[in-house]
């Protein structure tokens, strides 16, 4: 991110919109859903990144550009076959203990507190659980950048932690952040019919 945030000021970009996409575990939701992330949250819910620098703790806000999540909430409506919800993101530090897992080296919680956590979560409007989000979200905030997150769910959180769906759906579903993003800029360009 800081190099390519250094590019784009080098090369005096304006007017410059970040796009991060990828997979995620949904809260709630069906495997394939795509997530267009509201505000990035850490894993007490709350909209901030933190950050250790020269021993102090900086604390960051992980909005992002509400205007642009829903004009690509509204891409994904256009998009037939593309099942597409605004929803908080959960950021963690890591893909087991931090998400909730349990199937980790690594397991100091019951099924019954999982799920408690990943309810408490979705009432606080977590629709799904990555590890980059915040991060992002805080740096393009800082650097004045209009971005926003999409991501695909491969699986239901409350279901288990292992993906069951097959190879091949599970490739067609990696795509649909990629399909949303360039319908949005298709839209953009003038390209779209």
């Amino acid at each position: 991110m800081h190099e390519l945030i250094k590019l784009l000021h080098h090369a005096r970009c304006r007017d410059v919109t970040l796009i991060r996409i990828g997979t995620s575990g949904g809260v709630g939701l069906e495997p394939g859903t795509v997530v267009i992330t509201d505000t990035a949250v850490d894993s007490f819910f709350q909209p901030q990144f933190e950050q250790v620098v020269l021993g102090k703790v900086i604390v960051r806000s992980t909005q992002l550009d509400e205007n642009l999540a829903q004009e690509l909430l509204q891409c994904g409506k256009e998009i037939p076959n593309l099942p597409t919800v605004l929803g908080n993101t959960m950021c963690t530090h890591d893909f087991y203990e931090g998400q909730g897992r349990l199937d980790g080296a690594l397991c100091s919680f019951s099924t019954e507190d999982k799920l408690e956590y990943l309810r408490k979560a979705h009432e606080a409007g977590v629709r799904n659980i990555e590890m980059e989000s915040t991060v992002f979200a805080a740096m393009c905030r800082v650097c004045g950048l209009k971005a926003a997150v999409i991501c695909v769910t491969l699986l239901d959180r409350f279901k288990g932690d292992q993906i069951s769906t097959p190879h091949e759906l599970l490739l067609e579903y990696q795509q649909r952040p990629q399909y949303l993003v360039s319908h949005f800029i298709k839209k953009h360009l003038g390209l779209h019919n």
